[in-house]
C-alpha cells in the first residue's frame, strides 16, 4: 500500500501519450489557443496585458507567452530540477523551483522560491528544504491503517514489499508546487509536506499556515485487491492528502485543491478536494469534493472557482455556494487562472510526456497547450 504519490509521481504513473479523446458537450467549446508543443505545463501564472508566464515542470523552464502567441523562455533551472507555480506581480515572476521529491532521503531535498526580473536578476527568497527539517509541519499527523485495525492486519501490511508502515506519522518531505501572493505575503501549496505554508517576501521567513487533514477510505475488499493491499476489509486507511494549488478569494481565506493521497487515477474514484482554509487561524474544511484529480483553480472577483480535473478531462466552475457545473470539457487540464472577465489554462499538459519507463521508441513530441476561454 502506497503512503503517497506526489504530484510528480502520480502524472508520471497515469502518462499517456496519445492524442486527446473526445469529450460531451459543455458549456464553452470554443476558446483560443495561444501556444503549443509545451511539455509537461502544469503551472501558469496571467500578468498585465494577458500576457502569460507558463512553467514547463518537467523540464525546469518558464516560458513567457504574449497576447499575440509570441514566445520566449525566461528561465531554465539546472538538468533535473522542476519549476513548479509561479505568480507575476509588477516586473517580477516569483516561481518554486525544487529538486528530489519523492526521493525518500531527506538530504536530498531541496526547494526554493525565487523571483526573477525583467533583467534576468534571479533571487532567492525562501529555502523549503530548511524549513521542513526544521519544523515537519505534519510530524503529528498519523496516517495509515486505523489503531482499530487487527494486529494481523497490521503484520501482513507490514509485510507487502515496497509499503510503508502501516501506521506512521508524518516524515521529511517537501515539494513547493503552488504559490498565490497576498501584499508582502507569498502562499505556498507544498506537496510533500502535505501543508499550506507562508512566505515573509521582504525577510524569507516561512511559517505553516495549516496542515491538511487526512483522507481517510475504508478498505472494501475490492479497494485491497486494487491496491495489493491485505484482505483486512472494513477498516478505514487514512491516506496524506496532497495540495496541488492555492488562490486568495475575495474573502481572503484560501482555496486549496488536494490529491487523496495514494492512486490517482478513477480506480478508487473521485476522491479529490478542494479545502477553503482561514489564513488566520488555520482551520481547513474541505469545501467541495468528490472531484478526480484536482490540480489546479482560479477563483474568479466574484467568488466563482474554476479546477482542473486533470484525469476527469475537464474544468468545473463552483458558484460562491458550492453548486458545480462543467465549465469546459478538454483532455489533461492541468492548470488554471482567471484573469479580467477570461479564463486561461493548461490542457494536455501530458501529451508526449514519457511514463516512467521512459520512452518506447523515439521520443515523443511535446503536445501541451495554452488556451485562453471567454468566462461569460
Amino acid at each position: 500500500m502506497k503512503r503517497k504519490l506526489t504530484f510528480i509521481a502520480c502524472v508520471a504513473a497515469a502518462t499517456v501519450v496519445q492524442a486527446a479523446p473526445a469529450f460531451a458537450s459543455s458549456p464553452h467549446q470554443d476558446y483560443e489557443v495561444m501556444a503549443t508543443g509545451l511539455f509537461s505545463p502544469l503551472h501558469l501564472a496571467v500578468g498585465d496585458g494577458e500576457s502569460v508566464q507558463v512553467s514547463q515542470d518537467f523540464s525546469g523552464i518558464l516560458t513567457h507567452v504574449e497576447n499575440d502567441g509570441e514566445r520566449h523562455d525566461v528561465y531554465t533551472a539546472k538538468q533535473g530540477w522542476e519549476v513548479a507555480g509561479a505568480e507575476i506581480r509588477g516586473d517580477k515572476t516569483y516561481f518554486l523551483e525544487s529538486i528530489g521529491a519523492g526521493q525518500g532521503d531527506p538530504a536530498a531535498l531541496h526547494g526554493y522560491l525565487k523571483s526573477i526580473d525583467a533583467d534576468g536578476h534571479v533571487d532567492t527568497i525562501a529555502n523549503f528544504a530548511d524549513y521542513e527539517r526544521k519544523a515537519n509541519p505534519d510530524a503529528k499527523q498519523h496516517y495509515g491503517l486505523d489503531p482499530d485495525a487487527s494486529q494481523q492486519c497490521l503484520t501482513e501490511a507490514g509485510a507487502l514489499p515496497d509499503a510503508p508502515p502501516p501506521q506512521y506519522t508524518g516524515t521529511l518531505d517537501s515539494h513547493p508546487y503552488a504559490l498565490a501572493l497576498w501584499k508582502d505575503t507569498a502562499y505556498v501549496a507544498d506537496a510533500g509536506a502535505n501543508a499550506i505554508l507562508k512566505v515573509d517576501l521582504d525577510s524569507g521567513r516561512i511559517s505553516t499556515v495549516a496542515v491538511l487533514p487526512p483522507r481517510p477510505l475504508t478498505l472494501t475488499t475490492e479497494i485491497a485487491a486494487t491496491l495489493g493491499a491485505p484482505d483486512c476489509a472494513g477498516f478505514p486507511y487514512a491516506f496524506e492528502p496532497v495540495p496541488t494549488d492555492v488562490e486568495i478569494g475575495p474573502d481572503g481565506w484560501l482555496y486549496v485543491t488536494s490529491l487523496p493521497g495514494g492512486p490517482e487515477d478513477p480506480s478508487l474514484g473521485a476522491r479529490g478536494a478542494v479545502f477553503k482554509i482561514n489564513p488566520w487561524s488555520g482551520d481547513a474544511d474541505v469545501w467541495a469534493d468528490h472531484i478526480m484529480s484536482p490540480t489546479g483553480l482560479a477563483v474568479s472577483d466574484k467568488g466563482d472557482v474554476y479546477v482542473a480535473s486533470l484525469f476527469g478531462g475537464e474544468i468545473l466552475k463552483f458558484n460562491r455556494q458550492g453548486h458545480e457545473s462543467q465549465f469546459l470539457a478538454v483532455n489533461q487540464p492541468a492548470d488554471v487562472e482567471f484573469r479580467d472577465g477570461d479564463v486561461f489554462a493548461t490542457v494536455d499538459a501530458l501529451v508526449g510526456v514519457p511514463g516512467p519507463e521512459g520512452p518506447s521508441g523515439p521520443m515523443p513530441e511535446p503536445g501541451g497547450r495554452l488556451i485562453e476561454v471567454d468566462a461569460h
